[in-house]
């Protein structure tokens, strides 16, 4: 964020960013993130990752419910009291969305890198830096908030919970980082190979009765399918629209198939209690419904482009997003916990915030909760947003890279010349001399 902030402070505000809008002069924040940006920049890509980062957050905040019960704190869902919120999860599962745009990201730094000169193993540490070192502030506060909960007396099945929320979502990272390392192998890779494997695995765990630990192979095989559509596409391989509607109309109806015919849930996120998860491992059909999803977004992509080529706002609003990626995931359940857990001093339980999750009110309730946990989430990304940014800007062999796996890119000021190139070809940076 820093690197951002420096080159952005620097930029001068760009001819179509400059006019008026109708509710007057653009601010002038938006004016230099819309400056500062290439014009070669694919903001479409990033409006896609800003997408499945709203997903997931809203989709946890929705399907997760803390319930208060004398004094202690349970994990309750309402995909369990009220079935008919499946389709919630139709829109609020994204996760295809992030591997596709990573296979996409992802395989275009590859190549950037060879281009230059980079050795794999420099290219791949750079990308595990920017996936791992934001962990470490959550750690250390979830690591300190454990110690004085347990210490204040608090009952260890509620820390135990609240813990569970906040790292159980971080397998994404684990598989983000294995299939980052394969991306010179998947490049090359269909996706109809991993494809053939989540669906010979679901054969072996649900037509043969085969053991339920063959489906952890679909953990890696089920994302890959995305991450190499993904991968193709930075490869030069950018299908038509044709194949985005066979994708999502394909994708849909399989679907719909596996779950009216071959018993698979309609929920595409784990319910506690289920005989079976989507999810915990990956089945083929929420494989083939990310598929749908990949359709869908290879439709959106073109309009999103346009969309936040004209829009000022809406760019600088996406790419913060897209600069604040992994701080919004690592710390958005943190956020809900911490409103719970104030709302507990009220004294008593708050509808839609304490509340068993049984009925429509307790939806209505929820939404009006929102807004909250998003202000929260707010503060802790400005806290904690410096982490990301310097796994971004760190220097590598005497270079200010201010390189963003994610298109982040700012170049930082070094020994009067600006040093900054997205891995991904998405900030235009100039060489630097001398060190970060």
């Amino acid at each position: 964020m820093r690197d951002l902030v420096r080159r952005v402070a620097a930029a001068s505000p760009s001819p179509r960013a400059s006019g008026l809008t109708p509710a007057g002069r653009l601010p002038g924040w938006v004016r230099r993130v819309d400056a500062a940006t290439p014009a070669d920049r694919d903001r479409g890509a990033d409006g896609l990752r800003a997408l499945a980062i709203l997903g997931v957050v809203l989709g946890h905040w929705l399907v997760t419910a803390l319930v208060a019960d004398s004094g202690t704190l349970r994990v309750a869902s309402p995909l369990r009291h009220l079935p008919w919120l499946a389709p919630v999860s139709w829109i609020f599962q994204t996760m295809a969305l992030f591997f596709l745009v990573g296979g996409w990201t992802a395989a275009a730094g590859h190549a950037s890198a060879r281009a230059r000169g980079d050795s794999y193993g420099r290219w791949l540490r750079r990308r595990m830096a920017r996936l791992c070192r934001p962990l470490i502030p959550l750690a250390a506060v979830w690591g300190v908030a454990v110690v004085v909960m347990l210490a204040s007396g608090a009952d260890v099945g509620t820390v135990r919970a609240l813990a569970k929320l906040v790292w159980s979502p971080l397998w994404f990272l684990l598989v983000f980082a294995v299939l980052t390392a394969a991306t010179p192998v998947a490049v090359r890779l269909s996706p109809v190979w991993p494809l053939a494997v989540v669906a010979g695995t679901d054969l072996v765990r649900f037509g043969l009765d085969g053991p339920a630990w063959v489906g952890w192979v679909n953990v890696a095989a089920g994302w890959l399918v995305p991450y190499c559509l993904g991968a193709s596409w930075a490869g030069g391989r950018m299908p038509g629209r044709w194949a985005g509607w066979a994708l999502l109309i394909g994708g849909a109806a399989v679907t719909a198939l596996l779950v009216l015919r071959a018993g698979y849930p309609a929920s595409m996120v784990g319910v506690p209690g289920a005989r079976v998860s989507n999810q915990s491992p990956p089945t083929l059909a929420a494989v083939t419904f990310g598929l749908a999803q990949s359709g869908a977004a290879l439709l959106l992509l073109g309009p999103l482009r346009r969309a936040l080529s004209s829009r000022p706002v809406a760019w600088a609003v996406v790419a913060l997003a897209n600069l604040s990626a992994m701080t919004i995931y690592l710390w958005h359940q943190t956020a809900m916990i911490a409103v719970t857990g104030l709302g507990m001093l009220a004294g008593t339980p708050l509808p839609g915030l304490h509340t068993v999750p049984g009925s429509a009110a307790w939806v209505a309730a929820r939404l009006a909760w929102l807004p909250v946990f998003g202000g929260v989430l707010v503060v802790y990304v400005a806290v904690f947003r410096s982490a990301e940014g310097r796994a971004e800007g760190r220097s590598v062999g005497g270079r200010a890279e201010g390189r963003s796996a994610e298109g982040r890119a700012a170049g930082r000021s070094v020994g009067g010349r600006a040093a900054a190139r997205s891995a991904e070809g998405r900030a235009a940076g100039r060489a630097a001399q001398g060190s970060a």
